[in-house]
């Protein structure tokens, strides 16, 4: 998969983000994986760009159950309505990126589940969010619920690698939305994962992807 680059956006220019995400086909994250045992599947998609500067990465969820519980970045992010996104830039080491619906995060890198290293307060403050359910927690709440969450992501985010610039960058890749902690827990995928339970940290099941220079 090619991640075209679309220079000279800022993030902060909503306007100009929205057009260049207009242009840019969805993708859905839909692969229920464990079909028996957590059979609910909201509807769940991204687009994605680079301007060189950051990565821009937008979420669309519509979803029956929603909540947002967790307080601080690097909390248990995944317990609530999560969108996550793993990178890996090489073999040895990738990097999760995991957003609450208001926007909090938790980045790691990884080599896996168990062995990490949490970003920094500055690592974290460097990736952008926007999110159109800013605010404070909150518990769950069943209704026709969607939610938007767009990450301006800057190569040093992958702050184990020492990037400058996503134009030409090659890595691989997987996206995520679960709920572990919801009333109806899920675990869908953008690229299949072949385990017998849920398990997002599996580098082998991750997808190549080349950013345009």
């Amino acid at each position: 998969m090619d991640i075209r680059k679309i220079a000279g956006i800022a993030p902060d220019d909503r306007a100009a983000v929205e057009e260049a995400f207009a242009g840019i086909d969805s993708q859905p994250i839909a692969c229920c994986n464990w079909p028996a045992e957590f059979p609910y599947a909201p509807e769940v998609s991204f687009r994605m760009f680079h301007t060189g500067d950051y990565l821009m990465l937008r979420f669309d969820v519509a979803e029956r159950y929603t909540a947002a519980l967790v307080t601080e970045d690097n909390g248990e992010v995944w317990t609530d309505s999560c969108v996550e996104f793993f990178i890996a830039p090489d073999d040895g080491m990738y990097y999760n990126f995991e957003t609450t619906c208001i926007g909090r995060m938790l980045l790691g890198a990884r080599k896996s589940r168990t062995e990490a290293e949490h970003a920094s307060p500055e690592v974290l403050a460097s990736v952008k969010r926007y999110t159109t359910l800013p605010g404070e927690p909150f518990a769950e709440r069943e209704g026709d619920n969607r939610w938007s969450l767009t990450l301006a992501i800057p190569p040093q985010a992958l702050f184990r690698h020492g990037f400058t610039d996503w134009s030409g960058a090659e890595a691989r890749m997987n996206l995520y939305k679960c709920g572990d902690k919801l009333s109806h827990p899920h675990f869908l995928s953008w690229r299949p994962i072949r385990t017998g339970k849920p398990d997002f940290h599996r580098p082998e099941f991750f997808e190549r992807v080349v950013f345009e220079k």
